[in-house]
């Protein structure tokens, strides 16, 4: 039982069904209806109190997909597993000097990692959701999925594909949209009178373009309070998760893409879906603003499928912009009196997450299982280490949060365990007579 609370990642889908799951279930096996008590328990506590303990301002997360039917018709290996809540495994393919093939493994440590049975909501749980808190307090939030082309990246944020066709409503986009209006709505926010706005845009070859207003070209400037604005671009005054998600298929279908060795269909921009929380007064003073970010697949001008030179400098674009986020999380994470936020696009429409002691921030690295891809999983995974490594907080970035964390876990036990050995009597009893 324990293994299912400490390694989210490996939490079947099963275990978040409701309570009338648990009863239809009961009659069938008792320890199949403890296990589903304990799941539903265990995710539902565990994410509530962690996103309020948790103090630090960087949370790198790991997601593993699963193979897809290119891997699997080639008969891949997987090389990628997560034994753990926030560790993972890349069994990498090494050669001795005789040539006699080995497999080492690599050990990689992380906030939480997902395996290939992780839903979007198990992973939006763990990741984005105490962000969407944190921007009713007045903070800056930023959620990015990072990785290689065709790792998952667009699934994760964007929604599921059933083929070409996306279901916007099951991704990170869609879910945060959802928990805003459900806080808004709630009475704790009630009196605060705040009006919710988003705006979509991408970033691509280092211009900005306005996904909500025919692609419409945009400036980029530092007002005289040095504030970044992205001036002319559309802000959409919604007012449910549903206005929200035309918004994200709206946008969606008018994003940049090219075909690269990985993928026919690959994301050649960075996409930025903003969610604005303004007061609803005259001058519409700013609360707080959650951007949710869909990188482009960082990749080598030689994995793309012509070498052309706009590709290529499309393709170098892209690393140089990936590579000024990592200096300015890696900046933010030491708490650093400069963040190199001028050196790209991408880090200068992001300048308010970077700044100031209210920016909060999270990174999902996406990681592709095939034996073929382990190059770039690598790549990846030293990317998304990087970023942890740079994070000042004392006892592994969670200061004293440990201690709390523990006594948590500790409490939690003791208290689904106490009702586990309720339920599992009075069904006995049930069963005996």
């Amino acid at each position: 039982f324990g293994l299912l609370v400490r390694h989210p990642g490996r939490i079947h889908s099963a275990t978040v069904k409701s309570v009338d799951t648990f009863k239809s279930t009961a009659m069938c096996s008792v320890f199949e209806a403890v296990f589903y008590l304990y799941g539903f328990y265990s995710t539902s506590l565990i994410a509530g109190l962690l996103s309020q303990i948790e103090p630090h301002k960087i949370c790198v997360c790991v997601r593993k997909r699963p193979l897809n039917k290119q891997e699997c018709n080639k008969k891949e290996i997987d090389v990628v597993s997560v034994p753990g809540k926030g560790t993972l495994l890349v069994h990498e393919p090494k050669q001795k000097v005789d040539l006699t093939k080995y497999l080492e493994n690599q050990v990689f440590h992380f906030d939480y990692s997902f395996d290939e049975n992780a839903t979007n909501e198990l992973v939006y749980m763990f990741t984005a959701k105490p962000l969407v808190q944190s921007i009713f307090q007045g903070c800056m939030a930023t959620c990015f999925a990072y990785g290689q082309t065709g790792s998952g990246k667009t699934h994760t944020m964007g929604g599921d594909f059933t083929g070409k066709q996306q279901n916007s409503a099951r991704g990170i986009y869609a879910l945060a949209a959802q928990d805003v209006f459900t806080n808004l709505n709630h009475r704790r926010f009630a009196n605060q009178d705040l009006c919710v706005y988003v705006s979509f845009f991408e970033i691509y070859n280092g211009k900005v373009y306005d996904l909500l207003n025919k692609k419409a070209k945009l400036r980029v400037l530092e007002d005289d309070r040095q504030q970044v604005q992205v001036v002319g671009l559309e802000e959409v005054c919604v007012f449910s998760a549903e206005d929200v998600i035309k918004i994200i298929q709206t946008g969606s279908a008018c994003r940049t893409s090219g075909q690269t060795s990985a993928n026919a269909n690959s994301s050649r921009s960075h996409a930025i879906l903003q969610i604005v929380l303004r007061c609803n007064n005259r001058a519409a003073t700013l609360h707080g603003k959650f951007s949710l970010v869909d990188l482009a697949g960082n990749e080598r001008g030689t994995d793309v499928s012509s070498n052309d030179r706009s590709t290529l400098v499309e393709t170098s674009e892209i690393n140089r912009s990936l590579l000024a986020l990592k200096e300015c999380i890696r900046s933010l994470g030491k708490n650093s009196d400069h963040i190199p936020f001028r050196m790209s696009t991408l880090t200068k429409v992001l300048r308010d997450s970077f700044i100031g002691e209210k920016s909060r921030t999270c990174m999902i690295a996406m990681v592709s299982p095939g034996m073929a891809s382990c190059e770039y999983t690598m790549n990846t995974l030293r990317y998304a280490d990087r970023y942890r490594d740079g994070v000042s907080c004392p006892n592994n970035g969670h200061g004293q949060a440990e201690p709390l964390k523990s006594q948590i876990f500790l409490q939690r036990d003791e208290l689904v365990f106490s009702v586990v050995f309720i339920v599992m009597h009075v069904l006995l009893n049930k069963i005996q007579h």
